[in-house]
């Protein structure tokens, strides 16, 4: 059975650029135009993996749907992909346990990666 993706950008361009590279990789897609979009979405719906931006309507907005989609999810990998870094010089990482206590998220990418990489980092959390 395909897996199923969950893809959350508020940059409808990115967001189908995503939506292109993941279907191209296999997967089913289900996209989401923002953090509140995604929220009505996973009442109901399990993902298998999701793909959040980090900035949509409030700059945390990525970390509060993490926090919501592990709640409801415990064992659904999510992966935040920002451009914060190239914008403001911040990191994030979660590879310490403090950070992983409030982050929750499985990893940290930056916008514009390559397609093989993503791939491969999909693959390694659904343990494909």
């Amino acid at each position: 059975m395909k897996k199923t993706v969950l893809i959350v950008d508020d940059d409808l361009d990115y967001l189908y650029q995503m939506q292109l590279k993941v279907q191209g990789f296999g997967f089913d897609v289900v996209t989401a135009e923002g953090q509140q979009d995604a929220e009505r979405i996973i009442e109901t719906f399990k993902p298998d993996l999701a793909i959040v931006d980090l900035m949509m309507e409030n700059e945390d907005s990525g970390f509060i749907l993490a926090y919501k989609l592990k709640r409801k999810y415990p064992d659904v990998p999510i992966i935040i992909a920002t451009a914060v870094t190239a914008e403001t010089g911040m990191t994030f990482d979660v590879r310490s346990e403090q950070d992983r206590q409030w982050i929750k998220a499985d990893l940290f990418l930056d916008k514009g990666l390559r397609a093989d990489q993503l791939h491969r980092e999909i693959n390694k959390l659904l343990k494909i």
